[in-house]
């Protein structure tokens, strides 16, 4: 019994994994567009529950960030996961969203601190 468990279990398991290769969509986000996009997605999405100048809080800035961009979450989602199926080159963009907003934290502290001084 526990032979055939085990049997059907890994049948189940190698039987998930998935070795589609997806097509590349017609309107797909060029990379650099993408690692930029993502970068202020992830600002936008961090913002949510921060005051703004107004003191306001739970503002959701995403489309915001689409506008700006000039595309619609329906070209994003399929963009986001055409990449995501490339995982290799998907963590390329996260390396670079990552340097970009280390960049940026490093400057507004560097900015913060003048100010202090």
């Amino acid at each position: 019994m526990k032979k055939t468990l085990l049997f059907l279990s890994v049948i189940f398991m190698v039987s998930c994994t998935s070795n589609t290769i997806l097509e590349k969509p017609t309107d797909l986000i060029p990379k650099d567009s993408m690692v930029l996009l993502l970068t202020d997605l992830f600002i936008a999405k961090s913002a949510f529950n921060e005051k703004n100048i107004k003191n306001q809080r739970k503002i959701n800035y995403i489309p915001l960030v689409y506008n700006k961009y000039k595309i619609d979450s329906t070209r994003f989602e399929s963009s986001n996961f055409y990449y995501t199926s490339k995982l290799e080159e998907y963590e390329l963009i996260y390396n670079e969203i990552n340097e970009i907003l280390i960049a940026k934290k490093t400057a507004l502290e560097e900015s913060l601190k003048g100010k202090q001084e």
